[in-house]
């Protein structure tokens, strides 16, 4: 009888890692859809793609978030660490790492709001450049003819500022560029109306001009492409914006910054009411000047009038042309002295020159020329006729001292194999090779016997 064999425990299959993480993925989207989470923003980097990546933290734990660029619009200031925070958005896995993150849909900072904080994110990155520095603005000029006016055409300010120069300044040739001055691309127009006058040359200042309003009527000033613009501009700009408590980047950018459209309009009549005043004093002081001259010249003029030369004018004409006479008579002696002196000189060269014969001295140098040869000659072969001598003798001496003549006596010199010349006995042993040199010949032998006395 076969025996059955029953398991009655379920089959239990285990999951991929990525099954896993796909099921928590599902489980995270279903139960955070758009959720407010605060925090303090740290390690915030933004990548080449556009999108940034930020942690949200508190003290005790803290959260990946991922911010992409499409979901951007809108948003007018930078994340950046430090900044408390609310996101709003959902939660999902990054599956390659199995990490959960806050995928931002928006951001709200906490305590200033998001103008405000823009505003001095975009302040602190420019004045960093030296946008606002005062070395790189450009003075006003002094008599500006052509003035022009980026405005809105339907606006109080462009009222202002033409009711200003029609009364200062009649003469005025004043362009304005209509633009808006608040909403969505109102930054782009008057970018677009600083373009327009740099590349035409039309004007010598521009005035940008709008009347007061609420930080988000002015934001179109707080931009970063108009303020680049107006600093990038050739024509030296004056910012006229909303009222004197109210400040835009454009105002710390420009070359001069007015409290109001019409303060703006005043600082340009201004420069030409300075010139006509500094017109009027030069005229006063030219004025006195001359004045004082005409009175120092008169005095002058009295001072030379009492003196004695003006009361005989003609006595001093005459002493003048006598004394004139008497140097012209000096002059014309001294000349014929100087040229009678030269006539001299001259002829005794000339005499000097005509008695030269260059033959007699020719001849003369000859001579000396061969006395001094042959006194030479005379001298060497005396001298090589004393060395000649002295050489024989010492020939003859070193001959004589010669070992060779020794050797003609009968004597020998005798040497061991390695060639040392023998003076003892005890230098060579029974059988060792001994060299003898004769006055004719050589000889070798062996050395049988020793005798060292």
């Amino acid at each position: 009888m076969s025996q059955l064999t029953f398991n009655l425990q379920p089959t239990r299959r285990a999951l991929t890692v990525s099954e896993l993480t796909a099921r928590i993925r599902d489980l995270l989207a279903k139960s955070f859809q758009d959720l407010l989470v605060e925090g303090e923003i740290s390690n915030c980097r933004e990548a080449q793609s556009g999108h940034i990546y930020f942690t949200l933290k508190d003290d005790r734990s803290q959260v990946r978030c991922v911010f992409f660029k499409q979901q951007q619009r809108g948003i007018r200031f930078r994340p950046e660490d430090g900044l408390h925070v609310t996101v709003r958005g959902s939660i999902s896995i990054y599956e390659a790492r199995g990490e959960y993150q806050i995928y931002v849909e928006n951001i709200d900072p906490i305590g200033l709001g998001a103008l405000q904080l823009a505003f001095e994110q975009l302040k602190k990155r420019l004045e960093a450049e030296g946008l606002f520095a005062a070395g790189r603005k450009k003075p006003l000029p002094l008599l500006p003819s052509r003035i022009g006016l980026i405005t809105s055409p339907r606006g109080a300010a462009v009222r202002d500022v033409v009711r200003i120069l029609r009364r200062r300044f009649p003469n005025v040739h004043l362009t304005v560029f209509p633009v808006r001055v608040q909403g969505e691309g109102a930054a782009a127009e008057i970018v677009k109306a600083l373009k327009f006058f740099n590349q035409k040359k039309l004007v010598d200042v521009l005035i940008l001009a709008r009347g007061g309003g609420s930080m988000e009527d002015l934001w179109a000033f707080n931009e970063e492409p108009l303020a680049r613009a107006v600093a990038s501009s050739e024509i030296p700009v004056i910012s006229g914006v909303g009222h004197e408590t109210d400040f835009t980047i454009a105002d710390f950018v420009a070359d001069v910054r007015a409290s109001t459209p019409s303060a703006a309009a005043e600082l340009v009549v201004q420069t030409r009411r300075e010139f006509d005043k500094h017109i009027a004093d030069l005229r006063e002081t030219l004025a006195s000047l001359v004045r004082y001259r005409l009175l120092d010249l008169s005095r002058r003029v009295h001072e030379l009038s009492a003196r004695r030369g003006f009361r005989r004018p003609l006595d001093l004409l005459r002493q003048q042309r006598q004394r004139a006479d008497e140097m012209t008579s000096r002059l014309a002696a001294g000349l014929r002295a100087r040229l009678d002196q030269s006539r001299k000189r001259f002829t005794g060269l000339h005499l000097r020159i005509a008695t030269f014969d260059f033959r007699v001295k020719i001849s003369a140098f000859r001579l000396r020329l061969e006395k001094h040869s042959a006194d030479l000659g005379v001298r060497a072969e005396r001298l090589l006729r004393t060395k000649r001598e002295r050489l024989e003798r010492l020939t003859l001496q070193l001959e004589e001292r010669s070992p060779l003549k020794v050797l003609e006596r009968g004597y020998a010199i005798a040497t061991d194999a390695a060639g040392n010349l023998l003076r003892d006995a005890a230098q060579v042993n029974v059988g060792d090779a001994v060299a003898i040199q004769l006055h004719r010949g050589r000889l070798t032998t062996n050395v049988r016997t020793k005798d060292p006395r």
